[in-house]
């Protein structure tokens, strides 16, 4: 069978819950409301199984805080023998609008730390990626409390579409490959 390991990134902690920084986190969790599925603490993060049409998705959530997410990428990796071009890894994104979403076979950790650990553990920065978009609609030198911050109340029904829609991406990353959906995803405005 053919295995997929889908990555959400965020920290733990109720304080994290519902920021940007978080959103890795909830667009796993959206996949699993999808499947009635239900995460369960694992070595390293929260993981659950997910088949689709004979193909099966090892999701995680990792639970060592996002600087060190690379060490849960690479002990699940291992473990489920997952080669890298079927990991996807889902990150907030400030280079992105907040009306997009974007698709990636690679590409730099663009100061995200999350990336940053998984690049220096895995060795590469060829992983496919689901990049969401947060927008960077900040003041200067509040990066960090915007990222960690909660969505603004106008930004709340575009992040539930984009959420639903990145969980749908998912399914059909594991189904179609990453070509045939970047080239759906990427082109979508919401």
């Amino acid at each position: 069978m053919e295995k997929f390991l889908i990555v959400g990134l965020g920290n733990i902690g109720l304080e994290y819950a519902g920021t940007r920084h978080n959103i890795g986190f909830d667009i796993v969790d959206a996949l699993a409301a999808r499947h009635n599925a239900h995460f369960v603490v694992d070595r390293l993060a929260e993981r659950l199984e997910i088949t689709v049409k004979g193909k099966k998705m090892v999701c995680i959530k990792p639970t060592t805080y996002m600087n060190l997410s690379g060490k849960a990428v690479k002990y699940w990796m291992d473990k489920e023998k997952v080669e890298v071009d079927h990991v996807l890894v889902l990150v907030d994104e400030l280079a992105v609008p907040l009306n997009k979403i974007k698709m990636k076979p690679a590409g730099s950790d663009g100061g995200h730390n999350g990336l940053r650990s998984i690049q220096e553990v895995l060795g590469t920065t060829i992983y496919p990626r689901l990049r969401f978009g947060i927008g960077n609609d900040f003041p200067r030198g509040r990066q960090v409390e915007y990222v960690l911050g909660k969505w603004r109340p106008g930004e709340k029904e575009i992040v539930a579409r984009k959420v639903d829609r990145s969980a749908q991406a998912i399914e059909e990353f594991v189904l179609m490959g990453l070509e045939k959906t970047m080239a759906e995803v990427n082109a979508i405005e919401f």
